[in-house]
């Protein structure tokens, strides 16, 4: 017996030429899994990076964006249950193939809007290609002076947002039918042909991948949210923002382009992968192949009838299925408690970087960057910790419910404090501050003969630490541009600006909350809330895999991927979406209606929008402790009828009584 270290067996002379071509390795399939996997999450996951800027250049609210990014889902759940019928009855590198194209599809189509509606406007202080008409207090002009605000809303204009939202909706809805066949048929395709010993590796080096891909979703848009959003239409000299400002659209469509392409390029090689290749076998492990051959056998005999169910057989065996699982208490409640992890992580991953924005005034580029390099790592380590630990400690069922109440125990005294580390609303004259205490009743009249257009946006920071939404607003009549690039530094001669008894000044952009201190112990905080929620992951999908039946693990794990759909990806973010639209203290207005929120309570959005975390954690720490008590009563139970039935060898029995709910994971 050779030891060299060929992976696949050529017993003939014809199969050699098959061993030399990449398309019959296993070793090249996980390659390409795992670069479409990690594509497919780039175009997912880019949204959530992109979410706060694609509200502000298109006037969404907070629920409509946590709904379109939860509609991807809708087309997930409609088809994930068929999955587990088709299985190996189609060509499943095609249909991998097949889907990843439309996952593409999808992520061309999100960033169409981009190109089918005009440039980016903003209101300004400067005369510009945009405009001639500026922001600042010209009290010779009258009341029916207007702005960028007013000038667009036109019936096109209404109707170029519809379709706006419409496209991007579909694109949504194509992400999730497209991306159903790729990772179940992906697994089961490897586990089908790769040997005994790789198979658990190469499964393991997908999975990585899977928890990488988001971070790396957020570094993407951190760095595409740095250019400008029409960086093809216009010259960047004539842009006068700045990405700290808060009127900064970054080039949000730009992650779509790249993340779709990545997949586009990764979907070619799936139409060139057999339906069948041969087994991979391991030299001097032929023995180990044949005995797993003879399991695999046997476990396949339990479900050939199912196999063979026609679909409306399958539809009708379906539900049979589903509620006997839904009936065992322990299935019920690890799922339970599932689907409240899942609905916090759907939350916080999509509304997290607009936390961190309006929290502790970062750009959106930056927030994006502390959630992929610090964040998401960190529920990755929690979760290769909780299955370090399972592995080390060969734990049984009941100690893996106890290793998830002590895990969200903790999570649970750590997230506590969160509620109340952030920063309060900044002052905003006439929003959130009331001036009336320091200058009586001139602070309703300073800015009354300046005729300032109702809908005007454009921050500056007054020398009293006060920010006032546009410089009209604060009185200001002269703007200070700088020559070299046309930037505004300031504004001076603000009448609602007192600096010692005479008219003062602003600068460009919002004052900022001015709790920076905060913000290293907020992130630290979090990372490690992150890594002891994330610990419970592995050991709760062992919970649902040993406590049902063998022949229905496949429905059984099908039924708790689709629940975590319905209950938790689907209304997750509209929950957290709607709860922060209730914090919004101004909102913009565009032809009527409200759009972007322009200011929020910041406590109130700390309060519940964290809350709601608290929420979630609570009741999937309540949902383990139930199934530990649960556990340890069929335990007590297990070891009383082994007493009850002792002979003299009572103590040998009653050993082998307890083994069976103490099996080892």
């Amino acid at each position: 017996m050779t030891s060299t270290a060929t992976t696949r067996s050529c017993p003939d002379q014809s199969r050699k030429t098959l061993c030399r071509n990449p398309f019959f390795s296993i070793k090249f399939f996980v390659f390409c899994h795992g670069l479409l996997q990690l594509s497919q999450l780039l175009v997912s996951g880019y949204l959530k990076s992109s979410i706060s800027t694609i509200e502000r250049r298109y006037g969404l609210s907070s629920q409509t964006s946590g709904l379109l990014a939860s509609f991807n889902e809708v087309g997930n759940t409609l088809l994930i249950v068929f999955i587990s019928y088709f299985g190996s009855r189609v060509h499943r590198p095609r249909f991998i193939g097949c889907g990843a194209i439309l996952v593409s599809l999808a992520g061309f189509l999100m960033s169409l809007p981009h190109f089918i509606t005009g440039p980016y406007e903003y209101d300004q202080s400067v005369a510009s290609i945009f405009s001639n008409t500026t922001d600042l207090c010209q009290p010779g002009v009258g009341s029916s002076r207007g702005n960028l605000s007013d000038a667009g809303c036109t019936p096109h204009a209404a109707r170029e947002n519809h379709e706006v939202l419409l496209v991007m909706f579909i694109a949504q809805v194509l992400l999730g039918i497209g991306g159903v066949p790729i990772q179940p048929f992906g697994i089961s395709y490897i586990d089908d042909f790769a040997s005994e010993r790789n198979s658990p590796l190469y499964l393991g080096i997908l999975f990585s991948v899977t928890i990488i891909g988001p971070g790396v979703a957020f570094m993407l848009g951190s760095a595409m949210l740095r250019f400008y959003v029409d960086i093809d239409k216009v010259d960047r000299d004539d842009v006068q923002l700045t990405n700290k400002d808060p009127r900064w659209v970054g080039a949000w469509w730009l992650g779509f382009l790249v993340a779709a392409s990545l997949v586009a390029i990764s979907a070619v090689p799936y139409f060139f992968f057999p339906r069948e290749m041969p087994k991979e076998v391991v030299s001097g492990k032929e023995s180990d192949s044949k005995k797993r051959e003879d399991v695999l056998s046997q476990l396949r005999s339990r479900s050939e009838d199912v196999q063979n169910l026609s679909l409306t057989k399958f539809i009708k065996h379906f539900p049979l299925v589903l509620l006997r699982n839904l009936r065992h208490p322990v299935f019920l409640l690890v799922v339970l408690a599932q689907v409240n992890l899942s609905a916090m992580v759907a939350g916080l991953a999509t509304f997290m970087g607009k936390f961190l924005e309006r929290q502790f005034s970062l750009t959106a580029s930056l927030a994006n960057m502390i959630i992929g390099a610090v964040n998401i790592p960190g529920a990755m380590v929690g979760i290769v910790m909780g299955g370090a630990i399972l592995k080390r400690f060969q734990m049984s069922l009941r100690q893996c419910s106890a290793m998830c109440v002590l895990g969200m125990f903790l999570c649970l005294l750590l997230a506590f404090p969160l509620l109340f580390l952030g920063c309060p609303t900044q002052k905003v004259a006439g929003i959130t501050y009331s001036e009336s205490s320091e200058f009586g009743h001139h602070a309703l009249e300073c800015n009354l003969q300046c005729n300032c257009p109702e809908k005007a946006y454009n921050p500056i920071c007054g020398s009293n630490n006060i920010e006032y939404i546009s410089p009209c607003s604060a009185g200001c009549r002269v703007v200070n541009i700088n020559a070299d690039n046309n930037s505004v530094l300031n504004y001076t001669d603000c009448s609602c600006i007192s600096e010692n008894g005479l008219a003062g000044s602003a600068k460009p952009g919002t004052c900022g909350t001015g709790c920076s201190h905060l913000f290293l112990p907020f992130v630290v905080l979090s990372c490690l809330v992150g890594i002891l929620a994330s610990t419970s992951h592995t050991p709760s999908f062992m919970l649902i895999l040993r406590s049902i039946q063998p022949e229905d693990k496949s429905f059984a794990v099908g039924i708790q991927f689709m629940l975590l759909r319905v209950l938790a990806w689907m209304p997750g973010p509209v929950l957290y979406g709607s709860a922060i639209d209730t914090t919004c203290i101004l909102w913009e207005k565009k032809c009527d209606r409200k759009a972007a929120c322009r200011y929020y309570d910041n406590n109130l959005f700390r309060q519940r929008y964290l809350g709601l975390q608290f929420f979630f954690e609570v009741g999937a720490f309540l949902c383990f402790v139930t199934v530990y008590v649960i556990l340890r009563r069929q335990e007590r139970e297990a070891s009383n009828a082994a007493e009850t039935k002792a002979d003299p060898e009572k103590e040998k029995l009653a050993g082998n009584s307890i083994k069976s709910p103490e099996s080892k994971v």
